[in-house]
């Protein structure tokens, strides 16, 4: 648990003062006022400042805005990390320029960094908890990039009346495709292989 004390004339300069020094949001800490700001003798002899206390809220969420801020000092890479936790699952967005690397191809970094976080914050947790890490909105563009693909590569199998093989994804993006697909009688979407080399098959219904 990491805690700090301030002074200042008033409680919030204390506590603006100590959040800053923490590098934390208000909403991230659990705020004690130790000692109310008072005047003395005319309002000038024996002046008390405001004395509070600010101790960093033990949650998942901020145990993995710890660790990516770990990441990415290592890396070099300034970046804001924002944090939203919501019932069972953690959504974390990373906003900054030239965050290209840490997405990878197809996003294979992304889901690794991912991944690790996931499996640093929820050891020895009693609750897990299930993180959503995205770069910049990546994760968004992608899933509408796939659900046009899915519709052309679906055209192409029925026009030309023969299968097409996607290249291998993960199952997040397979299930992204089957759905795009799901409504349409003209053709049929399958998987096969195994991880990672998982794929998806689209075939022509034949009537």
């Amino acid at each position: 648990m990491q805690a700090i004390e301030k002074t200042a004339k008033t409680v919030q300069e204390a506590v603006k003062q100590a959040l800053n020094e923490l590098g934390i949001e208000r909403e991230e800490a659990d705020i004690e006022v130790v000692e109310e700001p008072s005047k003395g003798l005319f309002g000038i002899l024996g002046v008390k400042p405001a004395r509070v206390r600010v101790v960093i809220k033990n949650t998942i969420g901020l145990r993995a805005k710890q660790i990516l801020g770990n990441v990415l000092g290592a890396m070099d890479i300034a970046a804001e990390v924002k944090v939203h936790e919501e019932n069972e699952n953690v959504h974390i967005n990373l906003e900054g320029s030239d965050l290209g690397v840490l997405i990878g191809r197809r996003g294979e970094t992304l889901d690794a960094l991912q991944y690790l976080v996931s499996l640093s914050v929820n050891k020895n947790q009693e609750h897990r908890k299930k993180i959503f890490l995205d770069i910049e909105g990546y994760r968004k563009r992608r899933e509408e990039t796939l659900q046009k693909l899915a519709i052309k590569l679906a055209d192409k199998a029925r026009q030309r009346g023969r299968n097409v093989v996607l290249e291998p994804m993960n199952s997040l993006e397979r299930r992204i495709i089957h759905t795009a697909l799901q409504g349409r009688d003209d053709i049929a979407t399958f998987s096969e292989g195994e991880e990672p080399y998982r794929k998806i098959i689209i075939a022509p219904k034949k009537y």
